[in-house]
């Protein structure tokens, strides 16, 4: 995958070349881009990176910052800010936590903030920036299935029992849970009842797939509290999403 990097700004002065310059000879391929909701809406793309530089006596508009939040939230992205201690003081009152990659002071150290670039895009290929899921189903196919819809936009890990989803939890963390509410032996009601007795566990958002649609069996889930249900028929893009939508109330 390209690594691409926008540095968005109030001009592109000489200190902003050079780090486009510095970004470009590392491999990430970047362009400067004005802070105007019309330049910034042209170019933002998915998987990229965002450098907002704040210059000398230059301060976005409100209705600048606010359309980048919705845009970072909406697509998964992070930034680098760099600004003067004040200035970033500022924008971290706006921007929430999980959208600011790092954060630099000027004058920046070029060679820290290249490596910051390097060590952000090296990080992505690895997804560690992915939400991690486990689904628990213990039909293989319908497991098999879920996991392809998902793996380009989440780590995803796979139990095909509910006794094997308590095991590998003992062991790992994870974001949320999509398990099946109809399972053999240990049912999805009984691994949700189990996980809410344990510390490590009781926080973990959970969410049932069932393949009954009818209002006695939904109430029946929506009983247990989980934090949502996904009837099975449900295609791909609805299920991405509404975990997207999920994950976005989650911050």
């Amino acid at each position: 995958m390209e690594s691409k990097m926008i540095v968005v700004g109030e001009k592109e002065s000489f200190i902003v070349r050079v780090l486009i310059q510095k970004a470009t000879a590392a491999g990430c391929k970047t362009k400067f881009v004005h802070w105007s909701v019309n330049d910034i809406n042209s170019s933002l793309e998915k998987d990229m990176l965002i450098t907002f530089y704040i210059d000398e006596n230059d301060v976005p508009q409100e209705d600048v910052i606010h359309f980048l939040i919705d845009n970072m939230e909406n697509m998964g992205l992070q930034m680098i800010l760099i600004g003067e201690q004040s200035d970033i003081d500022a924008m971290e009152k706006f921007f929430p936590k999980h959208l600011i990659y790092q954060a630099f002071g000027r004058p920046v150290d070029n060679a820290v903030y290249t490596q910051s670039v390097k060590e952000f895009f090296e990080k992505e290929a690895k997804g560690d920036f992915k939400k991690s899921i486990l689904v628990v189903d213990d039909d293989p196919q319908y497991l098999t299935l879920v996991r392809e819809w998902l793996r380009d936009s989440y780590k995803v890990s796979m139990a095909n029992s509910g006794m094997q989803a308590i095991k590998w939890l003992a062991k790992n963390k994870v974001d949320l849970i999509l398990l099946d509410h109809e399972m053999p032996v240990t049912s999805g009601p009984q691994v949700l009842e189990m996980l809410r007795s344990e510390p490590e566990t009781k926080n973990i958002p959970v969410m049932f797939l069932t393949g009954k649609g009818d209002k006695e069996s939904v109430m029946a889930v929506v009983a247990l509290k989980p934090e949502g249900y996904f009837l099975k028929t449900i295609d791909k893009k609805e299920l991405l999403d509404k975990l997207q939508a999920f994950f976005i109330m989650q911050k």
